[in-house]
């Protein structure tokens, strides 16, 4: 993994994520209905079903806004090492040979003003 890309853990972590959500969800749904079975009244019963579909639907859409979430991460990761890879290396040398003139003025003007 040390070699991977960030971009790609990011997603695999997403799915392993997605999985367990999904896991619990269908869990908790399987419990709802379960009680649902078991109810005495068919207003309760009803009520454990209608529980047991919320939760399924809360689970799906809790479920794309994490997939969304990861995917707008790895994409954004992936986008900003290729800009790091295609800048120019020179724009740091620049920087250094501007930094020695303004050093040297600065050592003569300390000079000056001694004399």
């Amino acid at each position: 993994m040390a070699e991977a890309d960030l971009d790609v853990v990011i997603r695999q972590l997403a799915r392993q994520l997605h999985a367990g959500l999904m896991t619990r969800a269908k869990e908790r749904r399987d419990r709802f209905n379960s009680l649902a079975a078991k109810a005495k009244g068919k207003e309760t019963g009803d009520r454990f079903k209608m529980m047991a579909k919320a939760t399924m639907e809360q689970a799906n859409a809790a479920a794309k806004r994490l997939q969304m979430s990861a995917d707008n991460v790895a994409d954004s990761y992936a986008r900003s090492m290729r800009l790091a890879a295609s800048t120019p290396v020179t724009v740091k040398a620049e920087k250094a040979k501007d930094e020695k003139p303004a050093k040297k003025a600065a050592k003569k003007a300390k000079v000056k003003k001694k004399t």
